[in-house]
């Protein structure tokens, strides 16, 4: 199973992590959080969160997640990259997280892609009467 890490402006990972959960029924396994505050040292948060995708990896890899590409979380996530094993997605939204959890039991490469199109269809422009 992949396990997902999500580096995020701070508690916004935990609200990710706690809809997930209260959408599908349960408490996601192998799903971690973790927030950038302003005070955070980025050195010292690359090396925490070597050691979370360490901790989730049980061999399938891990996808990470973050919130705005550029941003200090997404800059971080990139020091973290393996292709193949540790991949990286930016502007993370609720429709991703569901759909990367909810195919977290494929290969890797089929989670990133199934969790980019989830979250790129569930932004729409919503129509009066639809």
């Amino acid at each position: 199973m992949i396990g997902i890490l999500i580096i995020s402006h701070d508690k916004l990972g935990e609200s990710f992590a706690h809809c997930a959960a209260h959408i599908l029924g349960e408490k996601p396994q192998q799903l971690i959080y973790q927030a950038i505050s302003i005070q955070d040292k980025p050195d010292e948060v690359v090396a925490q969160a070597k050691e979370l995708i360490k901790k989730l990896d049980q061999g399938d890899g891990v996808l990470v997640m973050t919130d705005i590409l550029g941003a200090t979380p997404s800059n971080i996530a990139t020091q973290l990259i393996q292709a193949g094993k540790v991949e990286c997605l930016a502007g993370m939204n609720l429709p991703m997280l569901v759909r990367a959890l909810n195919y977290r039991h494929e290969p890797l490469s089929v989670v990133v892609a199934k969790a980019l199109a989830g979250g790129k269809e569930g932004v729409m422009h919503i129509l009066r009467g639809c």
